[in-house]
């Protein structure tokens, strides 16, 4: 019984501190912030990402990090899918009984919503790409920015809770370690070796 009453004391901190962050915005603010939720206005950022490596790591090391984010993202994606129907949390913008408290927008993604998975991709990317290259690049720390506008978007649209932000925060920066240590010891024991 005590443990419903702290889930349910949570789950309404998590609705209130949403419907503040939501009517926070304002209609000047929004195209921006629906600019800011799409992944593909990001392709800049990524491109840079891209030529940083290339730059630090030359042709073949570049193409085995490539595969390598790739696989990562592809975990990263399914696995919080995964997440999301198990939970089967419904999201802010499709929940009847919060339609008048927050803001509308066309923009109404399907499917659940615990844990984000803009923000736990974001993160994971951003953690790894910044435990690849910190030592060359001290910069790079800013791209923590790029989850944290990115994850923080989801809450001014009213298409995830705060509660879905920071856990897909949490998983992206276990995911993004874990799979540095695994790349780490990959790129030593397995394409080192196969170019000698």
């Amino acid at each position: 019984m005590g443990n419903n009453n702290f889930l349910n004391s949570i789950i309404s901190i998590d609705r209130e501190i949403l419907i503040y962050l939501n009517n926070f915005g304002s209609e000047q603010w929004d195209p921006i912030w629906l600019k800011i939720t799409n992944q593909f206005n990001w392709i800049p950022l990524f491109v840079i990402v891209l030529l940083l490596i290339a730059k630090r790591f030359g042709v073949k090391k570049t193409v085995f990090t490539l595969l390598f984010i790739t696989i990562l993202v592809a975990f990263s994606d399914q696995f919080t899918n995964l997440i999301k129907g198990l939970t089967g949390r419904i999201r802010p913008c499709n929940t009847p009984e919060l339609k008048e408290y927050l803001r509308q927008f066309s923009y109404k993604p399907r499917g659940y919503s615990f844990w984000s998975g803009h923000a736990s991709l974001s993160m994971t990317f951003t953690i790894f790409t910044i435990l690849l290259l910190r030592k060359e690049y001290k910069f790079i720390y800013l791209m923590l920015l790029f989850p944290l506008v990115f994850g923080y978007s989801r809450i001014y649209l009213g298409v995830h809770y705060p509660i879905d932000v920071t856990v897909g925060y949490l998983s992206g920066i276990i995911l993004g370690i874990s799979f540095y240590k695994i790349y780490k010891m990959l790129y030593e024991k397995v394409f080192k070796i196969a170019l000698n």
